[in-house]
């Protein structure tokens, strides 16, 4: 019989003491969390402490690393970063295991945007004269910056601040873009949805649970099907079997099916226009890009698509 690896979904861990533990000493996230809590932060704390009301903030420093670490690594969606402190451990261990709202990150970028530009700016310059060849380069939003590595580590005037405004450049390009998805998210999403709910009866164990029994029961209703036709399995070759061809259309990110359909024919040759247009009806626009198998191909399926 065979044996399989160990595999425990409900195996309980004895937690190591620090989230830095998670991390290779290396890895990029230990330099940014250093590097903040040398920087001079005053200018934000100083509006925090005129305030006397409401709920205590999130720590300035906290919020600093977070974002200048997201933005670093190509992190720009204040929604991506709020799942990343829930889900990656570079962030949970920069958050110290806070969760910041998408709402609150984007407010903190747009409060303090001065202050951060300022910040950032700092922050890689330092990368620069600690000689960060070693990581070769500096990724911001998908732009690739490379660490100065220079023979010689004196710089002219001149020189430095001509590198200096290159990369104050990628500072603001990095802010601009990181506003910018924010609000074609807003729109997109609505101004207080992360855009990956689940519906009601799917947010707890039990609703999937039930929803899950209701499915299996239907399935085992439908035992003689008269619309059903002969045709090829697609699992077995040169086999057949009574059933459907069962077609579904899925966003490749979210893992989402945006359309399904049941169709009576043998062939996909016939499906891909339909199907591209049952996507765009419950959407309400089409694709950007859409794959499917050779055996969706044809001159039609092209011409319509």
């Amino acid at each position: 019989m065979k044996t399989y690896r160990p595999y425990d979904p409900e195996q309980l861990f004895l937690m190591p003491p620090s989230l830095r533990e998670w991390l290779p000493p290396k890895h990029l996230a230990h330099f940014v969390a250093e590097v903040v809590e040398g920087l001079d932060l005053d200018a934000i704390l100083r509006e925090y402490a005129r305030e006397e009301r409401g709920q205590p903030p999130y720590h300035p420093g906290m919020m600093t690393k977070v974002l200048l670490y997201a933005y670093c690594v190509g992190m720009p969606s204040s929604r991506v970063i709020e799942r990343g402190c829930v889900q990656d451990v570079a962030l949970r261990y920069l958050a110290a295991n806070n969760t910041p709202d998408f709402r609150t990150i984007a407010k903190f970028r747009r409060r303090h945007l001065e202050a951060l530009r300022g910040m950032f700016l700092q922050v890689l310059e330092l990368c620069r004269e600690a000689g960060l060849v070693k990581m070769g380069h500096v990724s911001l939003d998908g732009t690739k910056i490379k660490a100065n590595a220079s023979k010689h580590r004196a710089m002219s005037y001149g020189r430095m601040k001509k590198t200096e405004a290159e990369l104050q450049a990628q500072v603001d390009e990095m802010l601009r873009r990181a506003e910018e998805i924010d609000q074609v998210e807003d729109a997109e999403y609505g101004p207080n949805k992360r855009g990956n709910e689940l519906p009601e009866e799917l947010a707890t164990r039990e609703g999937r649970l039930e929803l899950i029994r209701k499915a299996k029961a239907a399935a085992q209703e439908n035992f003689t099907d008269p619309e059903s036709r002969i045709m090829p399995s697609s699992s077995e070759k040169g086999s057949f079997l009574q059933g459907y061809n069962c077609q579904a259309a899925v966003d490749s990110k979210a893992q989402i099916i945006l359309a399904a359909e049941v169709a009576q024919q043998t062939n996909d040759s016939q499906q891909a226009a339909p199907m591209m247009g049952k996507v765009k009806a419950n959407m309400g626009r089409a694709p950007k890009k859409a794959s499917m198998d050779a055996g969706y191909f044809s001159g039609d399926n092209v011409e319509a698509i």
